[in-house]
């Protein structure tokens, strides 16, 4: 469980002060899966950010009773010196996983071949975002972020492993999708949520928060 309690965050632009959440108090529970739009600038990944402890709000409480995943895509935890496989190893160190596990699921998902034993100073986005998803599906977390859905890659071989390893997941396990566009949240989610203006609608059902959406924007 992840529960928010009259938390409130924003930022200076330098111009204005920008409201990401304004006292917002809600819960996302273990089983209901949840999708959140938000226009863009509206605070997806700031918000996303505070539900894995990345970001800390200015006010209010967030509380965690399960094990919650870092971003997908969130590259944060790794060294561009270092390789994939070096990577690897060290963030299943960090949570206390078999390192020789971690590195031989990675490499097989990712597919890089020899790039996997290169720095990752050298690849090219596509490939970061393939290591990326890779090492988020590596570890079994009760509770996954998704900003903006699966990475942006044309490797059909990834698509297709990815794709499939997280459906499994999916099934004892619970996942939070923040995305501008309702068709990423119809993959994952059937309860939504509408981030606007400091506040968070939530729904029982996408149709009700694409409504509430498209009518705002």
């Amino acid at each position: 469980m992840i529960e928010f309690q009259q938390v409130s965050k924003s930022f200076w632009t330098g111009k204005q002060r920008k409201v990401i959440l304004d006292r917002a108090s809600f819960r996302v529970d273990l089983g209901n899966s949840i999708g959140i739009l938000a226009e863009n600038g509206a605070g997806k990944t700031t918000l996303i950010n505070m539900m894995a402890g990345l970001e800390k709000p200015d006010e209010g409480v967030i509380r965690k009773t399960s094990r919650v995943s870092f971003p997908l895509g969130f590259m944060g935890g790794v060294n561009n010196k270092l390789s994939a496989h070096e990577n690897c190893r060290y963030i299943a160190r960090l949570y206390s996983l078999d390192p020789d596990y971690v590195e031989s699921f990675c490499r097989w998902v990712c597919g890089l071949g020899e790039y996997f034993d290169m720095p990752l100073a050298t690849y090219s986005s596509g490939m970061r975002s393939r290591f990326s998803f890779s090492l988020l599906l590596s570890i079994e977390f009760d509770i996954y972020l998704i900003d903006e859905g699966m990475p942006g890659t044309t490797d059909v071989e990834f698509n297709r492993k990815a794709g499939s390893i997280l459906k499994e997941r999916l099934k004892n396990a619970t996942v939070v999708v923040v995305s501008h566009s309702a068709q990423t949240l119809q993959k994952f989610c059937r309860s939504a949520a509408v981030l606007k203006q400091g506040r968070l609608y939530q729904f029982e059902t996408l149709e009700e928060a694409k409504r509430l959406y498209d009518y705002q924007t």
